[in-house]
């Protein structure tokens, strides 16, 4: 098959597509990169600056990148919201891909309508991006996601191209349980793609029970909408109160590469306190043994029918309660290794990016075929 993967978050498509090129299909990546976080893509349709100029070389590239992105089998989109100009814009180059392309595919993988009015009006989670219980979260930026996808023309786009694509992926159990009661017929889950890496079970063992290093990446502009300053928090305080038996390393918004070498060698990593589930971030710390600290509630081990593992920490978006979850491994280093070589396990078991490759190849082969999911 000839497939387009068209944008990215986190190293999603970048890593699907080595997947399937393994399985042997053609594969082009078309993103930004995400920008500062340079993720791999075989085209770079990226917008440096804003204004007038801006756009007017934005739309440049573009037009000649469009041609490109014609006789595909399938075109994935990572969002309703993938190109890096106003929704207005967007109608008319999601039908220009419609109409040149088989198959479209979106991804929920992130914001959009569905995602934000699920949180935000349907309450279907007891902690989230957009709710703790019955409390709403006024933070900043979630405020501004609230008005980008519910009260713009992105929110119109957004329903738009749900009702009709021919499928929509969901990464993660919530972003699942958003989108299956309204298009059942097209709803498929599929786990996030990660590359394993080849590591020896004997490095993965302790001569000395401490220091346990943790590892914190801050992406600023999500600080509170993550629940990133929770973690903050918790951790200076269990560094004051643990000094020689614990080491925290803080990064801020670095390239991936730069990102990846700061994590290796970290016992364990915090990663979104208002997630049910291990994103990106965390699974590909997981992939390394670097344990999660962060969603892995019951949900989260069902949806991949998963009875046995259970390497991630899970808490609460409460700063007591992931002091007490931080206070409780350091009273308790022997569970360390084991959490470690679990963490590999289920990455192997479930996100093996070939694996997950194969499940995208059989959604993609059954929409080729009219067979429908």
């Amino acid at each position: 098959m000839r497939i387009l993967l068209l944008g990215e978050f986190s190293n999603l498509h970048a890593t699907l597509a080595e997947g399937l090129r393994r399985r042997g299909h053609e594969v082009l990546v078309v993103s930004d990169g995400t920008y500062i976080y340079d993720y791999k893509r075989d085209i770079s349709l990226d917008r440096r600056g804003k204004g007038r100029w801006s756009a007017v070389r934005y739309l440049a590239k573009l037009l000649v990148t469009l041609p490109r992105l014609r006789g595909f089998d399938i075109v994935q989109l990572i969002n309703p919201d993938c190109f890096a100009l106003k929704a207005e814009r967007q109608f008319a180059l999601y039908r220009y891909l419609r109409h040149h392309n088989k198959v479209v595919v979106l991804g929920a993988f992130g914001n959009d309508w569905q995602w934000v009015e699920c949180g935000l009006n349907r309450r279907l989670f007891r902690y989230g991006d957009f709710n703790v219980g019955d409390r709403l979260r006024t933070n900043a930026y979630t405020q501004q996601v609230v008005n980008e996808w519910l009260h713009s023309k992105k929110g119109e786009l957004s329903r738009y191209i749900a009702n009709d694509c021919d499928a929509i992926v969901t990464c993660l159990y919530e972003y699942q349980l958003a989108y299956h009661d309204d298009y059942p017929q097209k709803t498929r889950f599929i786990p996030l793609p990660i590359v394993p890496k080849a590591i020896d079970p004997a490095t993965l063992e302790r001569t000395v029970p401490y220091p346990v290093r943790f590892f914190l990446g801050i992406k600023r502009i999500l600080m509170e909408f993550r629940g990133t300053d929770i973690f903050y928090d918790a951790l200076q305080r269990i560094k004051a109160d643990y000094p020689d038996k614990c080491e925290v390393t803080v990064v801020e918004d670095l390239p991936f590469a730069e990102y990846e070498k700061r994590m290796n060698g970290q016992d364990f990593i915090l990663d979104q306190a208002y997630s049910y589930t291990p994103a990106m971030n965390a699974l590909e710390a997981m992939s390394k043994g670097v344990v999660c600290i962060g969603g892995g509630e019951p949900e989260n081990y069902e949806i991949i029918d998963e009875t046995e593992l259970r390497p991630i920490i899970n808490i609460l978006p409460d700063r007591e309660h992931v002091y007490q979850a931080l206070s409780d491994i350091i009273a308790h280093p022997e569970q360390i290794v084991r959490l470690k070589k679990e963490s590999i396990q289920y990455i192997e078991r479930h996100h093996d990016y070939v694996k997950v490759a194969a499940q995208y190849e059989e959604l993609y082969q059954r929409l080729l075929s009219g067979a429908g999911l």
